[in-house]
């Protein structure tokens, strides 16, 4: 039973991410697809305090503003 169990945890645990995924109904697929959505979307939004490096070595801050009416 042990045996089965670790064989079972090995194999969800080499499953990774595949652009499949968006299209698969299943349990795991789902969640891979939603987590590499929340990445993607952390990635490109960026750091939160995010400076851009002047030539003279200057950080400046890039100011995050909301949209504002």
């Amino acid at each position: 039973m042990k045996d089965k169990l670790n064989e079972e945890s090995a194999k969800i645990a080499n499953r990774y991410f595949n652009p499949e995924d968006y299209q698969k109904e299943d349990q795991m697929s789902s969640a891979l697809a939603e987590t590499h959505e929340q990445v993607s979307d952390t990635f490109a939004e960026g750091e939160i305090k995010a400076v851009i490096d002047d030539v003279n070595g200057e950080d400046i801050p890039v100011e995050r503003k909301g949209f504002e009416k």
